[in-house]
């Protein structure tokens, strides 16, 4: 099998080209990674945090949204979330903001398009849950404004973005920012992001003693 060597000093800026060639592509995940690997520690705080949230007496909920590919983004953390990331344990309260299309459509129609996200961090929140966005540039309008809102009601806002410093980093409580200029980049390392997140979270409510009851859910089939 041959393989190609990795040229670390050779990631193309958009500002020279507008796509990149696939081993282009590859340099550029690989150097964008490096700076993810760096969070790892952030996001093991965040799944502990999140665990905190969700199964505390009050039974807390994550909130998720982002635009375009960072909304699918969004709606694959809460999946994990309230189906499952690998091991079995009970579902856990999580809302993809992006994905109540009769809600969007109607925040969109009657208010400015900065509410889109924000009304409903204002209905569905409640003080000590945790809204997580996502936004490549950092810079979403939307999502900016949901953040704002959300620590307005008391709630935890993490964030994951592009390249750092950005508004959306500047009002979150807590950030991870990839470093890259390629929005496909940022997106790919998102997703990576977001299994390390589950995973801690996963690790954080199993942990011995675990704080969740696993006896009496459906076994899984692999």
């Amino acid at each position: 099998m041959s393989t190609v060597p990795f040229r670390a000093a050779e990631v193309v800026s958009p500002d020279s080209c507008t796509h990149l060639t696939g081993h282009d592509h590859i340099t550029s995940l690989s150097v964008a990674l490096r700076s993810l690997t760096d969070q790892v520690d952030t996001l093991d705080r965040w799944g502990r945090l999140l665990a905190d949230v969700l199964t505390s007496d009050s039974r807390g909920r994550l909130l998720a949204a982002g635009n375009g590919g960072s909304a699918a983004q969004a709606q694959h953390l809460t999946a994990e979330l309230v189906g499952r990331y690998r091991a079995d344990r009970p579902p856990f309260s999580a809302i993809c903001l992006t994905a109540e299309t009769s809600s969007l459509t109607a925040i969109a129609n009657d208010y400015p398009a900065d509410e889109l996200f924000a009304r409903q961090v204002e209905a569905h929140g409640r003080p000590g849950d945790v809204l997580v966005l996502l936004s490549t540039s950092g810079r979403s309008p939307n999502a900016v404004a949901a953040a704002r809102r959300a620590r307005d009601c008391g709630i935890t806002v993490l964030a994951m973005t592009g390249p750092a410093p950005n508004p959306l980093a500047a009002v979150a409580h807590d950030t991870v920012a990839v470093d890259s200029p390629w929005t496909a980049t940022v997106q790919e390392c998102h997703l990576v992001a977001l299994h390390l997140l589950c995973a801690a979270f996963d690790a954080a409510v199993l942990a011995e003693p675990s704080r969740v009851a696993t006896a009496n859910h459906v076994q899984v089939v692999e």
